[in-house]
């Protein structure tokens, strides 16, 4: 066992220095490569290659859109059979290929040559027919696979994967892409979970007293509105307490009724702003075991966020 450990950790090690040596070789090409799909307004990022890099490539695609670049994969064979149409020269052809000189990719290159289409290479042959073809080329350095026969793609689809990655997010931060647009691509799953915010989950429908509320009518207000508690404001509209189920608990007595909301009220609530990540909202509720926050936007109210509804998000 400890013999395949020390193995694997030698497959690691060799795609590390694989890494290094890809951080040391990136250049001015590759910040040419990131000005010219970042001016292509209208167009894709169209991702290819053969065999296992084409396999990068379509993770490499799906990182693009996923942060704000869209993007396809095309199949090099397939685009020899009807899909080169789906080619425009509004569009960048990203291609992968560590020797340049994988045949499928030779249609593709000449119809991209004769439209004007821009062509974008990651390879480690200067000298190859994608290398020639293209634009802009990203050269990787020469490194050993981590096949012990130096055949298997290992250590070089590792660099294209990170060169990817690199591309992806240098657009990212090109476009000053944010929360709130990643929060748009990604609606479902864990990170969308993750990037729900208190507006999008919180009640507008609050239920709100004045401080000098008679508890008569603060209790019809509570029950109308079914949160299980009451929002108290000053003259001006702004929170100046909360009046829960447990606040009426524990002051329920002979003269109850006759009391107003601030004599009842717990001061000084929890509240957070709508733009707070559920997700954080959450967490302040768990914390000190409330089930339900106040949003207010400069003390003013308005809308209020029960457990239930992080419950429900898949946030607690």
């Amino acid at each position: 066992m400890s013999s395949d450990l020390e193995y694997a950790k030698s497959v690691l090690k060799q795609e590390i220095a694989g890494l290094e040596a890809m951080y040391w070789a990136l250049d001015a090409n590759f910040v040419s490569a990131v000005e010219l799909i970042y001016n292509k307004k209208y167009g894709h990022v169209i991702v290819s290659g053969m065999g296992k890099p084409g396999h990068i490539g379509r993770k490499i695609s799906a990182t693009l859109s996923s942060v704000g670049t869209p993007s396809f994969f095309l199949h090099p064979a397939e685009a020899s059979h009807g899909d080169l149409g789906e080619i425009s020269n509004k569009d960048a052809l990203l291609v992968l290929s560590l020797s340049g000189n994988t045949q499928e990719l030779i249609p593709m290159l000449s119809y991209a040559n004769r439209f004007g289409i821009d062509v974008i290479a990651i390879t480690a042959n200067s000298e190859s027919v994608l290398a020639k073809s293209a634009n802009i080329v990203i050269l990787m350095p020469g490194v050993d696979e981590a096949c012990p026969y130096n055949l298997a793609p290992t250590t070089t689809t590792t660099m294209m994967l990170a060169v990817g990655d690199a591309l992806a997010l240098s657009l990212l931060n090109k476009k000053s892409f944010s929360r709130d647009d990643f929060k748009n691509l990604h609606p479902g799953g864990t990170l969308g979970k993750r990037l729900l915010k208190v507006m999008d989950l919180m009640h507008t429908d609050t239920p709100i007293v004045k401080k000098n509320t008679p508890m008569k009518e603060v209790l019809i207000e509570m029950t109308k509105k079914s949160f299980g508690c009451a929002c108290v404001v000053d003259n001006d509209g702004k929170v100046v307490g909360i009046i829960t189920d447990g606040d009426l608990r524990r002051k329920i007595g002979a003269e109850f009724l006759d009391k107003t909301a601030d004599e009842i009220m717990t001061p000084d609530p929890k509240v957070v702003s709508e733009d707070m990540f559920a997700q954080e909202a959450t967490k302040i509720m768990n914390k000190y075991s409330i089930t339900s926050l106040l949003v207010c936007k400069d003390k003013i109210p308005c809308g209020i966020i029960h457990i239930h509804d992080c419950l429900r998000a898949g946030l607690a």
